[in-house]
């Protein structure tokens, strides 16, 4: 089936339809235990960070903080 078909499908289903399709989907991949491709420049970018997190050199933020952050600019550094 092509893309242009299933969005056709998609578009068909009723909300609730098209949310046990996305935990249908997200189930698939989970039991295909395939890993997701990573180019090498994201794993060095992923292992620089690492190294500067167990460092101490991270500006960590906590959940709260980003949160308000978020909810009004005005309270951003």
């Amino acid at each position: 089936m092509r893309s242009d078909e299933i969005m056709q499908k998609i578009e068909e289903l009723d909300l609730s339809e098209k949310l046990l399709l996305i935990e249908d989907v997200w189930d698939a991949i989970a039991m295909s235990n395939q890993e997701l491709p990573m180019h090498e420049w994201q794993k060095r970018e992923l292992d620089k960070r690492y190294r500067e997190y167990k460092a101490g050199n991270q500006n960590l933020h906590d959940w709260q903080s980003v949160f308000d952050n978020r909810q009004d600019p005005k309270r951003r550094p």
